[in-house]
């Protein structure tokens, strides 16, 4: 059964396209229903309380967890996925909660028309998985003014250069970082060495 110790010790694309193939089967039901897996709805709902609108790019969007929480908050607007494994996006197509859902790798120009007004983004800027050099692909495709609300795992935050990246980052604005739990209680029982994880959650809009 795959667990938090595969995911976060992977070391290339071809690696993660592996895992996530094999772990989209159960991912929903086993993973997020058994580690009370709260990150995606912390992200939704800073994104909805900063004002964010449509349309939303969904960065890893995996199996559709945090376009999921947006519509569950009422979110109206147009959101489109992307993300590097083809089965877990075949996942999140079964929700129907999606405009557009799009294979790419988030660290490399993306294949997207771009003008979106949110970038959002849960679990995948975390140990063994994406770095900062994401952050300038995704300026990219975004709108002037456009707000991002990204989850970045706390015990990544400077060991991976987050914190450089985004203190020196030109063309943003706003920055705040909210810290929240990554897991509910029911952690503790499943996975006691990841249950406590945290997360900050960086807020902040394009120029």
């Amino acid at each position: 059964m795959t667990d938090l110790n595969d995911a976060f010790a992977l070391r290339s694309p071809e690696d993660c396209l592996r895992l996530y193939r094999d772990w989209s089967r159960d991912y929903d039901a086993g993973f997020a229903a058994g580690m009370d897996y709260r990150l995606p709805a912390h992200v939704a709902a800073a994104f909805m309380a900063a004002g964010g609108v449509g349309p939303v790019l969904d960065v890893g969007a995996g199996t559709g967890l945090l376009a999921e929480a947006l519509r569950g908050m009422g979110f109206p607007g147009e959101i489109d996925g992307i993300d590097l494994t083809p089965e877990m996006l075949a996942r999140a197509g079964e929700k129907g909660v999606y405009r557009a859902l799009v294979e790419a790798d988030v660290t490399r120009a993306l294949p997207l028309e771009g003008g979106y007004r949110g970038v959002v983004s849960s679990g995948t800027f975390t140990h063994g998985h994406v770095g900062p050099e994401a952050f300038g692909p995704m300026l990219a495709v975004a709108a002037p003014g456009a707000l991002f609300a990204l989850s970045i795992n706390a015990g990544v935050y400077a060991a991976r250069g987050f914190d450089v990246a985004l203190a020196g980052m030109e063309g943003i604005t706003g920055l705040q970082l909210i810290e929240v739990e990554v897991y509910g209680p029911a952690a503790a029982a499943r996975d006691a060495a990841h249950a406590a994880d945290r997360a900050l959650i960086a807020l902040f809009r394009k120029v």
